[in-house]
């Protein structure tokens, strides 16, 4: 194959998620905001050569396919009712590949920590060796309850064999099966028209398309894995938790390499798509989520929530209890305390005051409205900027205000009535 060959994906999930024991359909369940099949088709498109996605669904249908149309313009959901088996599911984007020459990627939908980067790998490894199918492989120290990868004396793949129906020697084997093959579709594709289901479960399953590939003396392999936590498969609100865990250790040890300082790691959770520079400072108890781009020089924290769609300047300063979500903030602006910033443009040396709120959201309309505040501008304390407002360069806002106006540049912006003084009023009550 060549390395130009596009690849067309089979993306598993339809599966119910029995133990996550939630009305929310498995593979739309959310690390940093994000949904685990989210997480698995970025790993594919990124990776530059797929060019479509076929999402099978089945449990709750309509949610996940409602989620892959509004998100993934090269995804397709394709049902699987009833529900017999991975064969089976796989074979349900049969039709849609009829006369494709290239390769398939089989994947499955609760796999939030495979990276494109090892995606690459597969792909290229696959190619090299000129395989007709590769398995993705993984070795466990302890691989009970795994499917196992047995092969031939030259290396290449013989069987996969379930533990139930393995022997003592098979079961001695470490390197198991992770459930993610890659597929020469001209050579492979008949595999799917001979599945069977003569087992005890009455499923038609992938590993038969393995042993079909193998019998027609087809050349197969297995990859395996440099970091076992990619094949980590979601089924329970338990392993969320644990895959979130390693997804922000696994990002903070990056920023860490590149410069960034975390004061504190394990309170300290950070998305894969925000993009951070060096020197910036990240204080505890911080959660960044979302795509986001920080400058360099800045400090965030501590308890600070970063919720996506926000850009950084240099120096900026977000300090604790602060929220920002969908806001551009330009270089040396500082927020510093107790504030809200949402759907805001803020310009360079701004200065926010404790609890300031940008007020957002016409809960009626359902419609949102950006604030927009210029270079040098300050807000006093306490203060409500009611959008779509602009303050002005070097403008000010007294504390106590609520602005439901523009105000212009160099200009006081103040909402307070008068102050009023009972003498002796302690005194009076008292008595």
């Amino acid at each position: 194959m060549s390395d130009n060959t596009k690849i067309k994906s089979i993306i598993l999930a339809a599966g119910k998620g029995t133990r996550m024991k939630s009305e929310t359909p498995k593979v739309l369940h959310k690390i940093f905001n994000k949904e685990l099949l989210g997480y698995v088709i970025d790993a594919a498109n990124n990776t530059g050569k797929v060019t479509e996605n076929y999402v099978i669904v089945g449990h709750c249908a309509d949610e996940v396919e409602n989620y892959v149309h509004q998100t993934y313009e090269n995804a397709k959901c394709r049902l699987q009712s009833p529900q017999l088996g991975t064969g089976h599911a796989a074979f349900q984007a049969y039709k849609d590949l009829e006369g494709f020459d290239g390769e398939v990627l089989i994947l499955n939908g609760d796999i939030p920590l495979l990276t494109t980067e090892t995606l690459n790998k597969f792909i290229e490894e696959h190619r090299k060796n000129n395989n007709a199918l590769t398995v993705m492989s993984a070795i466990f120290e302890d691989p009970t309850n795994y499917g196992r990868i047995v092969k031939e004396s030259n290396g290449n793949l013989k069987a996969i064999v379930e533990e139930k129906d393995a022997t003592l020697e098979q079961k001695s084997i470490k390197e198991i099966n992770t459930g993610v093959y890659l597929l020469d579709w001209p050579k492979v594709h008949e595999a799917f028209l001979n599945l069977d289901s003569n087992n005890a479960q009455n499923e038609y399953y992938l590993t038969d398309i393995v042993k079909w590939t193998i019998k027609q003396g087809l050349k197969a392999q297995s990859y395996i894995l440099e970091n076992n936590d990619e094949s980590f498969g979601i089924n329970s609100k338990k392993q969320l938790a644990e895959a979130a865990k390693i997804l922000k250790n696994r990002v903070i040890e990056k920023l860490l390499n590149d410069g960034v300082t975390v004061v504190d790691p394990d309170t300290t959770y950070i998305s894969p798509e925000t993009e951070i520079e060096a020197d910036t400072i990240i204080y505890p108890c911080t959660y960044i989520e979302g795509k986001n781009k920080i400058a360099k020089n800045c400090k965030i924290g501590p308890f600070a929530r970063i919720r996506g769609d926000v850009e950084l300047g240099e120096g900026v300063k977000i300090g604790n209890f602060v929220e920002i979500k969908k806001s551009k903030i330009k270089a040396h602006t500082n927020v510093c305390h107790l504030s809200y910033i949402g759907d805001s443009a803020l310009g360079a040396n701004v200065n926010i005051g404790a609890g300031t709120i940008t007020a957002n959201y016409n809960h009626i309309t359902k419609e949102k409205f950006q604030t927009t505040i210029d270079d040098n501008a300050s807000t006093g304390s306490n203060s409500v900027i009611v959008a779509p407002a602009h303050i002005g360069e070097n403008a000010s806002i007294g504390a106590g205000s609520v602005i439901s106006k523009d105000v212009e540049a160099n200009a006081l912006g103040l909402t307070r009535a008068p102050l009023k003084i009972f003498k002796d009023w302690f005194n009076r009550v008292k008595n």
